[in-house]
């Protein structure tokens, strides 16, 4: 597991920059993801791509390096409600694709938080059976804030189910949130910013703790 997990969390620096295409598998699609191919020069400057099970088999070649975060949850459509998620790749399916870690999405304050805690659980007694580091992706209710007590206890509650490392959300007092987490935490890139204020979102995240960013293209 922790030569697994040494792949994506490059250890002379540790740090990491993964880069994020899974967002087709509920349905949000845009501008160049529609065009899954054109991302292939970005693979090189990223040290992990997160991606689904379909992607990695149909668009990425089974001669480039780069370690991969396997999605292990679907569900519904943007159209729906998100939170209503299983689990829907099998462990074996992942090590026949030879992934560095697997990944699901917890929804602390949604309507089937139960059922997404119960998923992270699922998959983080797979890895620690095989060997195979968890991310857990941290999403909160509608109508909660993404602030440092949201993202905060979200974040601990995965690394209390046994997450490897932790993906969430950057945040005023970024720092609460790393503070009370005893895992690596990543920043998700959210949406589409001007570059300095991206980079400048990444110092900061550092400098608050976190070991990298999990940024999507458009970022």
């Amino acid at each position: 597991m922790q030569n697994r997990l040494a792949r994506i969390i490059k250890p002379k620096s540790g740090h990491c920059v993964m880069l994020a295409v899974d967002h087709g598998y509920f349905g949000n699609i845009p501008g160049q993801l529609k065009c899954f191919g054109d991302l292939n020069p970005l693979f090189q400057y990223a040290d992990a791509l997160m991606l689904t099970r379909g992607m990695l088999r149909s668009c990425v070649s089974a001669d480039f390096d780069i370690p991969i975060v396997l999605r292990v949850s679907a569900g519904a459509s943007m159209l729906k409600d998100l939170s209503n998620e299983e689990i829907n790749v099998t462990i074996e399916d992942a090590i026949r694709l030879n992934v560095s870690a697997i990944t699901c999405s917890i929804f602390v304050g949604g309507e089937y938080e139960k059922q997404s805690l119960m998923n992270l659980s699922k998959i983080v007694n797979w890895g620690q059976e095989y060997g195979i580091p968890t991310l857990a992706v941290t999403a909160v209710g509608r109508e909660m804030v993404r602030d440092h007590r949201y993202l905060g206890m979200a974040s601990r509650m995965a690394a209390e189910l046994g997450a490897t490392f932790v993906k969430t959300y950057y945040c005023d007092n970024f720092e609460n949130v790393t503070s009370i987490c005893p895992v690596p935490v990543v920043i998700a890139g959210g949406k589409k910013t001007p570059e300095r204020d991206a980079l400048q979102m990444a110092k900061n995240a550092i400098n608050a703790g976190a070991v990298g960013v999990d940024y999507n293209y458009y970022s």
